[in-house]
């Protein structure tokens, strides 16, 4: 989900020193040929597609152009599960069940422990690439949730001047963010895995493998909905009685060599985010 195009992101390439930690650029470009391209063949790999994939990593390089220091150090966590269970693959899920409180709708309360980073990660990433980042409103209530309450301002003044009215015209939307009449604004990540890569009593950083989409469901569309994959990098501190975010960055892939799958019609994609509903993630 970059922006190579808005104020204030230049030639930044990605990583946790630039800060949604590494600021990545995007570039939106708009479809040069119109028409839907839903009809039912495999989509290629033109520069509509190439752009707005890159757009689906938007708001992790975003935030990621705010450079913030690595709090987290090389001693074991205090909260991390032994045994054998810290043996088992990184992926491997532990048999506790999901956390069953909400912050503005997003999942809270994860356990003081290496597992409770890792489900606070996976359900933030969902979080920071919803639809909702891209209207003033939604966006400050979901970084009020998930960011360490010291860095909030500069993530909320960092996003605002990413996030303009131009911007949210090139990916498809009005300029307050919402969705042209006639269309559906699919805007999803989706935590393949997790696995911490550093670890203290109180910070942890946290890898995220992701896949999302981004695009305009709708018969006329020149943004179809297009798929990417990307991992995401979080450091997270125990702020609160909860894990919250202090530095976001992102980098393409793992990516798995594209399947066979015939394209669906802008009916059944918008009838799919409309049907189907999101997953709390815990480890």
């Amino acid at each position: 989900m970059s922006l190579g195009d808005e104020p204030g992101y230049g030639d930044a390439s990605r990583g946790e020193d630039g800060g949604y930690g590494g600021s990545g650029q995007t570039r939106t470009r708009l479809p040069d040929r119109p028409g839907d391209v839903y009809g039912g063949a495999r989509r290629g790999r033109g520069s509509s597609s190439r752009g707005l994939i890159t757009v689906v990593g938007v708001v992790v390089l975003l935030i990621a152009a705010i450079a913030f220091a690595n709090r987290g150090d090389d001693s074991p966590s205090s909260g991390d599960t032994g045994g054998d269970k810290a043996k088992t693959s990184p992926t491997a899920a532990s048999g506790d069940h999901p956390v069953d409180t909400r912050s503005a709708g997003i999942p809270s309360g994860f356990p003081h422990t290496g597992e409770g980073a890792q489900s606070a990660a996976a359900n933030y990433a969902v979080a920071l690439g919803s639809a909702d980042m891209f209207n003033k409103a939604g966006r400050d209530q979901i970084l009020a949730t998930v960011i360490t309450p010291s860095k909030v301002a500069d993530f909320e003044a960092t996003l605002d001047k990413a996030y303009t009215p131009q911007f949210n015209k090139n990916v498809g939307l009005n300029e307050d963010g919402s969705a042209p009449q006639g269309y559906t604004f699919v805007s999803r990540t989706t935590a393949i895995g997790t696995k911490t890569t550093e670890s203290s009593a109180d910070a942890a950083t946290v890898e995220v493998w992701c896949s999302g989409l981004l695009g305009l469901a709708g018969q006329n569309s020149t943004n179809p909905v297009t798929s990417s994959w990307f991992t995401i990098t979080m450091t997270l501190d125990w702020s609160g009685d909860d894990w919250k975010i202090v530095t976001h960055s992102q980098k393409d892939g793992p990516a798995p060599v594209p399947g066979d799958d015939r394209a669906s019609s802008a009916d059944d994609i918008a009838k799919a985010v409309e049907e189907y509903g999101g997953f709390t993630y815990a480890r």
